[in-house]
């Protein structure tokens, strides 16, 4: 039996413009792959390396969220240290779409902060966690 292997996650998102900035800047995605058929319009994204393992769909046409900030869901992105963190919640705190600050939890949750995109999703950014870049050390 073939065991099923996540490979995407596809949100609507009311700026779509807006959303690619955010995950380009924001979480060193790109571009890859973007079309039109009408009024839609899709985006693929990747982190670098990993344009077959996982992407992002972004497409435009829809709704804002409005997360409570006690609301966890998330998307999450490992971070190469401790200061990375914290630079990315300065960043965040620059545009303006800081939600957690940085603070550290019990493994395996790990140092992180979370910003909030164009749309509302929320985003982590964590250090020290079972997953991603430093996991091997840990």
């Amino acid at each position: 039996m073939h065991t099923p292997r996540m490979t995407h996650v596809a949100l609507h998102v009311r700026d779509l413009d807006a959303c690619v900035g955010f995950y380009s800047d924001c979480c060193g995605m790109q571009v890859i792959h973007r079309r039109e058929a009408g009024l839609k319009r899709i985006v693929w994204m990747a982190e670098p390396g990993r344009e077959t393992d996982f992407i992002f769909v972004l497409m435009n046409k829809g709704d804002d969220l409005q997360l409570a900030d006690n609301d966890y869901r998330h998307f999450g992105f490992a971070m190469a240290s401790r200061d990375a963190v914290d630079e990315i919640a300065s960043l965040g705190t620059r545009r303006g779409c800081l939600v957690w600050a940085p603070r550290d939890e019990p493994f395996p949750v790990g140092y992180y902060c979370g910003l909030r995109d164009p749309n509302g999703n929320y985003v982590e950014f964590s250090y020290g966690q079972p997953l991603g870049p430093g996991a091997e050390g840990l």
